[in-house]
């Protein structure tokens, strides 16, 4: 299984060398995180349906921070070289000290994703879903993680949001009140 690890994170990053695609693919790397919450944010005050809209960018903003918690944990019991250390990647940005699985990237993108998945809003989600492929694969790409650290994140987020759509609840107290702020 690492070999098929090694093998496709080699030829993912072996797209590198095209200074405009790399510049590209740097920027949805570092801005991709970012850029997705800023959007999940300016949604407060659109839609219809306020109330729904609000309860899922709660709960977006629950499953992103739950996911990047639990990948904390992980670290405590796994610390995995990055892939440029052991000479599999080039690499296209500045080194880091942080372990490589999983990835910080495609558990946030995926984490945004995945609750406007169960939530059942599709066209957000599958927006927010192309946009978590786009920022994972940026990762892979620029030789800071092996796909199996992106699938890994990506897996952390999904059940982040699984979590957060079995524990908040709509139409609580709770979030009356904070969905109810501005």
């Amino acid at each position: 299984m690492y070999e098929l690890d090694v093998a496709i994170t080699e030829w993912i990053n072996s797209l590198a060398g095209n200074r405009l695609l790399d510049h590209v693919v740097i920027t949805i790397s570092n801005l991709g995180v970012p850029l997705l919450v800023l959007v999940v944010a300016a949604q407060w005050w659109a839609g219809a349906e306020r109330a729904k809209t609000r309860h899922v960018l709660i709960a977006a903003g629950l499953t992103f921070l739950i996911g990047l918690g639990i990948n904390q944990i992980i670290l405590l019991f796994d610390h995995r070289i990055r892939p440029y250390d052991v000479g599999i990647t080039r690499l296209l940005i500045e080194r880091t000290s942080d372990p490589s699985f999983p990835s910080d990237h495609a558990t946030a993108s995926f984490a945004i994703a995945a609750a406007f998945l169960v939530h059942k809003l599709p066209k957000r989600a599958l927006f927010f879903l192309l946009a978590a492929i786009l920022v994972s694969f940026s990762r892979v790409y620029i030789g800071t993680h092996y796909i199996s650290d992106v699938m890994g994140g990506a897996l952390t987020g999904i059940l982040a949001a699984i979590l957060v759509k079995a524990l908040y609840r709509p139409e609580t107290r709770v979030d009356r009140f904070i969905t109810g702020i501005l």
